[in-house]
């Protein structure tokens, strides 16, 4: 059985641009791509952390060190220039290698450089001020320890 598992993800990128006129895709800095282990043409999912959208879409590579994030064709009605955004790519793989894969993660500021990479999908950037996605109740879960100083947290 083929199991389809996160294998990529770039995490609160700020869109750039967004054009309407273009051929449908979303523009994404090669150095950005590189480290996510995401090649040109590849199939991913875009989250809007700003107003809800989901969508899906192909990467083309953009200018390596620019920060591009571009959102290109309709998806420019969804998603604006200023949003931040989650990229995700899936793979598929068999059971035994899904149990063992490590996706790659990759952490960006405000100007879509990177500032930290990583395997683990629930992770939250220390200093970022977000919490573990596998904490539940806001700090009741099992890693509530990682939110102790985390200002959205009620004690």
């Amino acid at each position: 059985m083929l199991r389809t598992m996160m294998k990529s993800k770039i995490h609160r990128a700020t869109v750039t641009q967004a054009d309407l006129h273009y051929v449908g895709s979303v523009t994404v800095d090669e150095d950005l791509l590189d480290a996510a282990n995401l090649l040109p043409g590849e199939l991913v999912h875009i989250v809007d952390i700003d107003n809800g959208a989901r969508l899906e879409t192909y990467t083309i590579a953009g200018e390596r060190g620019s920060g591009v994030i571009g959102i290109n064709g309709a998806a420019a009605r969804l998603v604006h220039p200023g949003d931040l955004v989650i990229l995700i790519g899936y793979g598929q793989m068999e059971d035994a290698e899904a149990r063992e894969f490590e996706p790659s993660v990759v952490f960006v500021d405000s100007e879509n450089r990177i500032i930290g990479t990583g395997s683990d999908p629930a992770e939250a950037l220390p200093g970022s001020g977000l919490i573990r996605g596998d904490v539940i109740g806001g700090g009741a879960g099992p890693r509530a320890a990682d939110v102790v100083d985390n200002p959205l947290v009620s004690h």
